[in-house]
């Protein structure tokens, strides 16, 4: 993530192609409201019984994915809020995700803080952390919509279920995943190998195959 911040820090300072914040010629910054409701409508369908079951990430099972979800947006949740310690400093390689309890409570409920946290102008502004790694604003809350949608792509085919992510969001993780090529250090960091599919491919697809995985797993 180090080259990323390296990478991105102009962009961040001067609009560049990130969501940065608003001002004259800027977009606003993407709702992530729309991309965590479509992973929380995952959840009720996820049975006790499937936990074990095998996910597009090949050291996650259902169980550990969910753990990691919840962690992510916790996570992700202080980064936008600027609330630097443990949760925004660990790196989320460091351990596998244990799952909460109680996570069908805890999960619906950080969802919905960090779409919350990110609809804060002040979360796009400056730097912040994630990871363990300071960040401009602007590039950790695309990493962190990311994560949401990828994430949730996961969580749906690991449960045999449709899954519809925003359009919008979608643009937002491939301008990321296509500005790390296949030489960058990322890969084998936190994306994969990158997976090629057809030009004309659904926006999900390409984003998919962008971030390492088969768009038609588990075949």
């Amino acid at each position: 993530m180090n080259d990323m911040n390296d990478i991105n820090e102009s962009d961040a300072a001067d609009g560049g192609g990130t969501p940065a914040a608003t001002g004259a010629g800027r977009p606003a910054p993407p709702d992530f409201r729309p991309a965590a409701e479509a992973v929380a409508r995952l959840l009720p369908a996820v049975t006790d019984d499937g936990l074990g079951a095998p996910t597009p990430c090949p050291d996650y099972s259902v169980r550990e994915l969910l753990g990691h979800l919840v962690m992510l947006t916790t996570a992700f949740r202080d980064t936008a809020r600027k609330e630097l310690g443990p949760t925004t400093d660990t790196d989320p390689n460091s351990a596998r995700p244990v799952l909460d309890p109680d996570w069908r409570a805890v999960l619906p409920r950080r969802l919905d803080e960090v779409a919350e946290a990110w609809s804060d102008p002040a979360a796009w502004q400056g730097t912040t952390r994630a990871g363990g790694v300071t960040l401009p604003a602007p590039v950790a809350g695309m990493v962190a919509l990311n994560e949401i949608v990828v994430h949730g792509w996961d969580l749906a085919r690991a449960t045999g279920q449709p899954y519809d992510p925003p359009q919008d969001a979608l643009g937002v993780s491939y301008e990321l995943l296509a500005a790390t090529g296949d030489d960058d250090p990322m890969r084998g960091v936190i994306f994969g190998p990158i997976v090629p599919v057809e030009a004309g491919a659904p926006l999900l697809d390409r984003v998919v195959g962008l971030s390492g995985r088969r768009p038609s797993w588990p075949r």
